[in-house]
Formats: structure tokens, sequence, C-alpha cells
């Protein structure tokens, strides 16, 4: 190995064998890249403190003897481990904001960013969006990126883990949001104060969603995000029929509720074949994302109290 890691000099040198080593080695990508020479160029910049883009504009420049050496060890945590990149790193952007992950939370990937970028818009007005609760927060990238595109609106973000809210409480403070963004500790609904007479406009949620096949399946890198962010029972289901459930009572009038549900979506127009979800499409990709408004949430309350009360 030495030997033959001898001849890599250059940042271009070290990605493309990085490259053919996480190919080799079937690695899985999904935790902010898709291939793994985008996987290595990640890895290659993070060690050498270069900016994602920079490293390619010097891609043809050569390493010193210690920075190969680092390089390499990370590399090869990549391997060995089957670690994400964004645990390696310690970070990962999402809707263009750099946020710190850990082994705590998710690491954050939802077609939910190209919705947030655009205000919520069509499904909610942007200019009148003036609270938004993010349930099932995890690192806070869903409601400390509402809080950035929305700059007139107040946040609320909640999770049951207090390791993740200590991850999403330095994300907050990390883009300056302490005044609009709150962190709050809570099991679904259950830790959210209900004496606000206006309600939320938007809920927005990526909560726990994968069914107990599925876990079974799971490669390696997944295996290492919490349990508690992914499982959700037998069908996926368990979480999102309870905020289903629960969450005309904290939406305003006209709020709307949006929620991921990834590869349970078929299990939940199954369950729920009355209900009239509808799926938005992403134009970067995505799917299994879903809205509803109050009122259809309130027209199908029975229906989804009786699906909870058979989980």
């Amino acid at each position: 190995m030495a030997a033959e890691t001898d001849a890599l000099t250059t940042i271009d040198d070290l990605v493309r064998w990085g490259a053919s080593r996480f190919a080799e080695a079937s690695l899985c990508f999904g935790h902010g890249t898709d291939n793994p020479r985008d996987e290595a160029h990640w890895l290659v910049s993070h060690a050498l403190h270069l900016p994602f883009e920079l490293a390619a504009e010097y891609g043809g420049c050569r390493l010193t003897a210690s920075e190969r050496t680092t390089v390499l060890e990370l590399l090869a945590r990549r391997i060995d481990e089957r670690r994400p990149a964004a645990y390696l790193t310690g970070g990962t952007r999402f809707a263009g904001l750099e946020l710190e992950v850990d082994d705590a939370v998710m690491i954050p990937r939802s077609p939910l960013a190209e919705l947030i970028e655009q205000g919520f818009a069509p499904w909610a007005e942007p200019a009148k969006i003036c609270r938004v609760l993010d349930l099932c927060t995890g690192s806070g990238c869903l409601g400390i990126a509402a809080a950035v595109h929305l700059p007139a609106a107040n946040v609320d973000v909640a999770d049951i883990s207090p390791a993740a809210l200590a991850v999403a409480r330095r994300n907050i403070a990390r883009h300056g949001l302490e005044d609009r963004v709150q962190a709050l500790e809570s099991d679904l609904f259950a830790g959210i104060g209900g004496d606000d007479d206006n309600g939320y406009d938007v809920i927005v949620s990526n909560p726990p969603y994968v069914g107990a096949a599925e876990m079974e399946t799971l490669p390696p890198e997944y295996r290492h995000e919490p349990t508690l962010a992914l499982a959700a029972g037998e069908t996926g289901l368990d979480l999102v029929l309870r905020i289903l459930r629960d969450a005309p009572d904290y939406l305003a009038d006209d709020g709307v509720l949006i929620v991921e549900v990834g590869n349970s979506a078929a299990s939940l127009m199954a369950a729920l074949p009355s209900v009239p979800f509808t799926w938005i499409d992403f134009e970067r990709g995505g799917a299994g994302v879903f809205t509803l408004d109050r009122a259809d949430l309130a027209a199908h309350h029975d229906q989804f109290a009786q699906a909870v009360a058979a989980l």
C-alpha cells in the first residue's frame, strides 16, 4: 500500500484514488453525495482544510508528506468504518447552509430543502408565514433553513432527543438565530404549547418513517444514524399517523402540514385511501413528501384516530 500511495502527489491524484477505492469497496452513498468521486472530493477537501470548490481549483497542487498521510487516513476510515462522510467531517450543507452533525442526529438530505428555499410556495404564501414548527427536527436543519429563507418568521424546532437538541441549538447559534428559533424537547406535539390562538402557519416534519422490513436491509452507512431517527414500527407509519391526528390542534385556520414519508408513501395511501394527500414534485429530485391543509386534516380526524388506535 505504501508503495502504491507514494505515487499519489496531487489533490487530483488522491481524489481519483479515493474514488476508485470507494467503488472497489462498494460503499453506499446518499448522505450528501451520490457517487464515489464526490465523496472522495469532500473528504480530501476537509482533510486539507479547503472549501469543496477550491479543492477542484487546486487539483494539480502537490501535497506535503504529512498532508497526504492525513488524507489517506481519512479515506481509510470511510472504507473501514463505513461511516458517512458527514460524520467524519462533523458537518454538511443543507439548503445552502453549513450545519454541524454528529451521530446523535440523522444527516440532513431531505428534498424539503428545495421547498424551504421557495418559502414553502406554492403550498403557503411566504409573506404571510409568521410561525413555523419543525417537528422531529434532529440537527435543526428544516427549521433553521426556514428561518433563514423566511426572515420575518418565528420558528420552533422540536425533538424527543436531548442529544439531538444540543446539536440543533449549536446550529441555531451558528447562524445567529437565537432570537427567532426556539428548540423544544417534545415527543411529537406533547411538549408544544397550545395556548397561542394563531397556531402555526406551517408545520413541517421529516419524522422517522422506516418500516421494520426496510430497517433490516439498510446498508451499514445508515446504521450509523440513530435508530430513533429512522425506525417507525412495522409499516413505518407509527409517528406519521400521530402527526396527522394531532396537527389540526396546532395549525392556524389556513395552516398547512408538510411531511416527508419517503418509501412509506405507498403504505400511507393504502392505510388511508380516502385522504386527499397532495404529493409534491421536486425539480432536484426526491419524492414521498405530502401536504394537507388544516381543513382536510380536521375532516379526516376520525380516520387518523382509528389508524393510531390500531397500531
